[in-house]
């Protein structure tokens, strides 16, 4: 019986996220497994849950039994389901799969019953000060062969969104500001313009990010209707779920939702019922490869396609496993692809090259030219971790800036 021996957890921003990294070890010499426990913005929390309960609880544990331990982590703590406890526990159940893979010498695909295609379609993210910058990005993607783009004005924190008012300057009303009206009129002439510019060449997908108050959301979604989007993303809060049925049934824009999802009891229903087409769960905010299986599972039986997130804030074991089920499962749809390569004022700041993530974790997932991502046909995920290079990139402590937004009164909206 091959035991768990030790965990190691590694916090590291080579790209200037901070990202959490678990190292299993087995009772057989060699024989190691990586996952992703990363929370960005509380990764100092993952890993206390991992090295202070996880590890104690888990070492001596058979490495063979995912499902069992995966059960243990998520009842252990008795009340579950939370962001840091799900990604502690997902470190270590994509971890084990890395391991089984490399027990069995196959790549965790066929783990999961083999591929079911051979690439994986992906969408980039496009932003712009304006729409002739939005559309040199659109060119630049279309000649990598990438067909879908989510696009919007300003990047993804709209800074520019609305005149700043005076109040912004104090202390507790800092922040970025969000002038909800403006962004609707600008996000529907910018979608509006792209249709008449590139037409059907391009498949076009909009991120509401939760920006919107939910009759704002049934407005703009009336007002996307003649510009076909692929899908319109996270158009309402968690906490708000019920406004998604009066989209259904008002809207044939296809609908996505999932990336906030910790809990089953969100995406039960909405799955069950057919009120979503895309589930976008982040991996390790759902605990891992292991929920994940029974998620896009379930998610096929009812026709709902899946489309993992894939923002710079997971690790590349995370993109990695995400790649694996896509390739595994046929109601896979697309992939989002954030892009790994740091920005160029990041790059200055660091002293790194656009391939740092490369450098650190070998062997992750690699766009082919052709608009498809292709993973490593090694055995596990197929990647591996240079722990002397990612020391030398220290998480930031920073406060998180972009999380705070701010309607232009000062009260703070969901992000």
């Amino acid at each position: 019986m091959v035991t768990i021996k030790d965990i190691q957890v590694f916090c590291t921003a080579p790209a200037g996220i901070n990202l959490v990294v678990a190292k299993v070890y087995t009772s057989e010499d060699g024989l190691f497994g990586l996952g992703c426990g990363t929370f960005a913005y509380r990764y100092a929390a993952v890993k206390f849950v991992i090295e202070t309960y996880v590890k104690p609880l888990l070492i001596g544990r058979d490495v063979s039994r995912i499902t069992d331990l995966w059960q243990l982590m998520n009842q252990n703590a008795y009340w579950r389901n939370g962001p840091i406890v799900n990604n502690a526990i997902s470190a270590i159940d994509i971890a084990l799969w890395d391991i089984k893979g490399k027990m069995a010498n196959m790549p965790v695909y066929d783990l999961l019953g083999g591929k079911c295609r051979d690439g994986v379609a992906l969408y980039r993210h496009v932003d712009g000060r304006n729409f002739d910058e939005v559309c040199q990005k659109v060119e630049a993607f279309k000649s990598e062969g990438i067909k879908y783009l989510r696009c919007e004005l300003h990047g993804s924190d709209n800074k520019k969104i609305g005149a700043k008012p005076s109040h912004a300057a104090q202390g507790n009303s800092r922040g970025i500001f969000l002038d909800n009206r403006a962004y609707m009129r600008e996000t529907v002439g910018l979608f509006e313009g792209l249709r008449d510019r590139f037409g059907d060449e391009v498949e076009l997908i909009s991120d509401l990010h939760e920006r919107l108050d939910p009759c704002e959301a049934v407005d703009f979604f009336h007002q996307m209707e003649g510009v076909k989007p692929f899908f319109i993303e996270d158009p309402v809060p968690v906490e708000q779920l019920d406004w998604i049925k009066r989209l259904r049934t008002t809207s044939t824009i296809p609908l996505a939702m999932g990336e906030l999802f910790t809990n089953p009891v969100e995406w039960k229903g909405l799955i069950r019922d057919h009120d979503i087409d895309f589930i976008r769960v982040h991996l390790s905010q759902i605990g891992g490869i292991t929920p994940a299986i029974k998620l896009a599972a379930f998610a096929g039986e009812m026709g709902v396609k899946i489309c993992w997130h894939g923002p710079g804030d997971m690790t590349p074991m995370a993109h990695a496993a995400n790649v694996h089920l896509d390739l595994a499962f046929p109601n896979f749809s697309i992939q989002e692809w954030g892009g790994i390569e740091p920005s160029k004022k990041v790059q200055e700041k660091l002293g790194v090259g656009k391939d740092i993530l490369y450098e650190v974790f070998p062997g992750m997932p690699q766009m082919g030219g052709d608009g498809f991502l292709y993973a490593s046909d090694k055995p596990g995920l197929g990647i591996d971790f240079n722990e002397s290079l990612a020391a030398k990139y220290h998480c930031n402590d920073g406060e998180t800036v972009w999380t705070q937004t701010r309607s232009l009164d000062g009260s703070i909206q969901w992000p």
